[in-house]
Parts: C-alpha cells; sequence; structure tokens
C-alpha cells in the first residue's frame, strides 16, 4: 500500500511471509498508475482505493448463497423435516430415532469424566488458543491410548478435532478433490455424501448384506473402484446397523483396498463399543501397507457427544501419505481453530482414569436393550430385525408386501408415530429403504413399551400376501 504523508508516498508491501517493508516512491506512485502490476494498491490517507480502471458498479442487491451451500444437504433432515408428525395424543412420546445417549438422562458420563473437567477448568491454564491441531500433551495422551504393537502411535500422529465429524470432514478434504469418487457404506451414515456433495465429490455406494449380519459385499465394492476413487469409507462397528466386523472380514477389506492402492478412512467412533464374545480390532492393526486415517472421539464411548472431542490417528507405516497428507492435515485444520481446549485439558485425565466399570456397565446396558428389542420385534409378523453386535443401534427389515396400508418406509414409520407416538427412522435417510433404524440406549422400561407398541401397530396393519386392506373390508 502507499499511503502520502507530507507530500512523499511510502510504498508499504507485504510479502509472503507475512513481513512488511516500506520504500518511499514518487507521490504520484508507481508508473503513474495507482495500481502495480504485482498487485501492490495505492492507497490514500482515508483508505480509498485508487483503481486501475473504472468499473461498472452493481444496479441492485443479489446476494445468492455459494454452490458448496446450495450443494449441502442432510439426508435425515430432509426426510424428517418432509414428514407429517403428529404424536396420538393419548400415548407419551418414545423417540427411538435419536443417536445422541444422552438425552433421557438414564446413561451419564463417569464421574472421573466430570472430574477431568473440572480440574482442567479451575487451573485456568487452557482459557486460550491452542495449536489448531491441538495440544501435543493431549495428542500424546490420545496416541498412548490407542497406540498398539500392530499400529504404533506417537503424538504427531494425532490431530485433534471438533468432534469425530470434523475429523471425518478433514480427512475426506486432505484425500479427495473435485471430481473424485469415494466409496460408502450403503446402508451408512448420512454425513458422509452430505460433506462428499458439497465438495463436488462422487459418491459410489458399496452394498452391506443384511443376511451376513451386514458384512460388506466386496465384489459390489471392488466393482466401484477407478482411477478417480481417492477413498474407502469403512464404518465399524456401524452406525446404523449395530454390526460389527470379523476380523477375517475386515482383512479381507484391507485386501481389497491394498490391490487397487487406495487409503482407508475408518471411521471407529463407535470401537470398542461392542458386546461380549465379540472381537472389533481397529483396521490400522490388520495392515501391513494400506495408509489409514482413523476417525474417532469421546462422544459415544463416554457419552458425551456435546462436548465436540474427536481426532484423526494417522498411521502410515509405509509413509505412502509421507509429509503432504500430514502437512494438508495441518493446513485444513487451521481454517479452525481445533477442539476446545477446556476438553483437551481434560483429555489425558478422561482416558486415564475412567475406570473399566464404566465401559462395561454401558456395553452391558446396550446389549440388554438390544436384546429385548431384538426378541420382541422378532416375534412380530412382517418385520425382520437384524441382530446387533455392537454400538447403539439395530436396523428392523419390513416386509412391505404384507403392509399394503402404507407406499413404503417413510409412510410406515410417519403413521406409526400417529398411532403410537413411537418414532424410528426410515432407513430411506441411509438411502436403504424398506427398513428402519432404533436406538437403543432408552431406559429398559421404555424400550419395553416402544416394542409393545410396535407390535400392535404391525398386528393392526399387517395382511398376508395377496390380501389388502379394502378386502378386509368387505
Amino acid at each position: 500500500m502507499c499511503s502520502r504523508m507530507d507530500n512523499k508516498s511510502y510504498l508499504v508491501q507485504m510479502s509472503g511471509n507475512g513481513v512488511h517493508s516500506k520504500t518511499m516512491v514518487k507521490a504520484k506512485g508507481l508508473n503513474g498508475k495507482g495500481l502495480h502490476g504485482n498487485g501492490v494498491h495505492h492507497v490514500s490517507v482515508n483508505g480509498s482505493l485508487y483503481p486501475a480502471k473504472t468499473k461498472s458498479r452493481r444496479q441492485r442487491w443479489e446476494v445468492k448463497p455459494s454452490e458448496m451451500a446450495n450443494n449441502t444437504l442432510n439426508p435425515i433432515r430432509a426426510i424428517v423435516d418432509g414428514m407429517k408428525l403428529t404424536p396420538n395424543p393419548d400415548k407419551p412420546m418414545i423417540a427411538l430415532s435419536i443417536g445422541d445417549p444422552t438425552v433421557f438422562g438414564n446413561l451419564p458420563t463417569d464421574d472421573a469424566v466430570l472430574q477431568a473437567l473440572k480440574d482442567a477448568i479451575d487451573s485456568q491454564k487452557y482459557n486460550g488458543y491452542a495449536p489448531s491441531v491441538g495440544y501435543l500433551k493431549s495428542r500424546q495422551a490420545v496416541a498412548n491410548f490407542y497406540s498398539c504393537p500392530e499400529a504404533p502411535l506417537e503424538g504427531e500422529d494425532v490431530i485433534l478435532t471438533s468432534g469425530c465429524s470434523q475429523a471425518i470432514e478433514l480427512a475426506v478434504s486432505v484425500l479427495c478433490n473435485p471430481g473424485d469418487n469415494i466409496l460408502i457404506p450403503c446402508p451408512g451414515f448420512s454425513l458422509y455424501k452430505t460433506l462428499a456433495v458439497s465438495m463436488g465429490i462422487e459418491v459410489r455406494l458399496y452394498n452391506l448384506l443384511p443376511e451376513k449380519s451386514w458384512e460388506i459385499d466386496l465384489q459390489h465394492m471392488e466393482s466401484l473402484i477407478d482411477e478417480r476413487t481417492s477413498c474407502l469409507i469403512v464404518t465399524n462397528p456401524s452406525n446404523p446397523c449395530g454390526s460389527v466386523f470379523s476380523k477375517e472380514h475386515l482383512q479381507k477389506i484391507v485386501k481389497v483396498a491394498s490391490k487397487h492402492c487406495v487409503p482407508i478412512l475408518a471411521d471407529e467412533i463407535y470401537s470398542d463399543m461392542v458386546f461380549p464374545g465379540c472381537n472389533c480390532p481397529s483396521m490400522a492393526s490388520l495392515s501391513s501397507d494400506v495408509p489409514i486415517l482413523s476417525c474417532g472421539g469421546l462422544a459415544k464411548r463416554w457419552l458425551v457427544p456435546g462436548w465436540r472431542m474427536g481426532w484423526i490417528l494417522i498411521h502410515d507405516r509405509n509413509d505412502i501419505f509421507g509429509s503432504e497428507i500430514r502437512q494438508g492435515l495441518v493446513k485444513l485444520s487451521q481454517r479452525i481453530l481445533g477442539a476446545c481446549t477446556i476438553i483437551q485439558g481434560a483429555l489425558e485425565s478422561i482416558l486415564n482414569n475412567t475406570p473399566q466399570s464404566f465401559y462395561s456397565d454401558t456395553i452391558s446396558f446396550l446389549k440388554s436393550n438390544s436384546e429385548i428389542c431384538f426378541n420382541k420385534l422378532s416375534t412380530v409378523p412382517g418385520l425382520n430385525p437384524v441382530k446387533p453386535s455392537g454400538a447403539m443401534y439395530l436396523m428392523v427389515g419390513i416386509d412391505m408386501d404384507h403392509f399394503p396400508d402404507f407406499k413404503n418406509d417413510v409412510d410406515f414409520t410417519e403413521r406409526l408415530v400417529t398411532e403410537q407416538s413411537v418414532f424410528c427412522l426410515p432407513a430411506t435417510a441411509f438411502e436403504y429403504p424398506n427398513f428402519f433404524r432404533i436406538v437403543v440406549t432408552v431406559p429398559e422400561a421404555l424400550m419395553i413399551e416402544a416394542c409393545a407398541r410396535i407390535a400392535e401397530f404391525c398386528q393392526r396393519h399387517h395382511r398376508p400376501y395377496g390380501c389388502d386392506s379394502n378386502d378386509l373390508d368387505q
């Protein structure tokens, strides 16, 4: 910039490193022009800009949302907002649709978690800005918690984020360009598609198989890969299915990724939330060459989704990501200044001091509620629940041929609210029609009541094959 003082002009130029230099030049500016060819502007004392040429001004206001905003769509919100949800006034509402374990107040976090937060606040050490990737001490605590001989981690391998959702966003952003494609499970967490489409990334859905406890159709998945496939997303344990992949199945997934040189984004927010008798190794522990970005956080296992603490674990033993992907994640993290510093300050204590009994009690409750729901709905004509092995969810198939009163799963679940005041999320929200998802975090008494109402609803509307409601009215 050039400011005029005492009939002299001073050129103030900002270099790429953010350092200003000041040079005295002629009062009329460089080459008699107000704008130098290298982008240096001449500005008067009052800050007005002297343009190189006169530009036509806008004649009217016209402010429109960006293409990214227009291309951003949350499928769950789009479907739920379009439903006519009017509960039966004679029955209290039971919402089995919200993936927030804190809603009913029956699943509080542990006292050790709360004390860690109180101590962080009282210390007065975490009121300022942290590095965009998080405090190194907090990152090291996460690395120590998840490191294993098969997949070792250091603090530098951890990026702290504002919840697991931001971890997923950063991972997709660093791996993918507009025009690339990513592979996403179907049914799967809707955020993957929301993020990808807003970035101009093509979404390719690979099938999960309900008859095989939601294992991936590996042949179908592999058929979708081409030279523009930049990322394979694997969710284990699964939202919305509640499934947990075996070690053998995970090894087969990694083998496909290795064959086609496709990195993996492992959404492992529900890691270790598996029922007794199941094993859930991390994907990174099974990979010898495929680079993996593992996304996780405090939200579900520690029952504090509102605290917005997530992380990316960078597993890259063969240096395939190299410094460029790591630096890319650092740059992207600088767009906002990372995760809440208070929670970062509490993180080491949370990870080290939460008792095992807290985790075990949570899993025991989720397993019990899942069994109640599965056993009850398995006896309901026209419904086909798929038994879960972890997380907080259960998917139920609807044999729509037996329910001619309804057009689809959205219509089915809408009427379930109207008649029984029970809200389950239609699986069309996960691009998997004729199923619905149940969240099993509600108190046991409400789970029993909700299942009884669903059974009553189905018994009222169920029809044998070849018989519709009009036939019964005759």
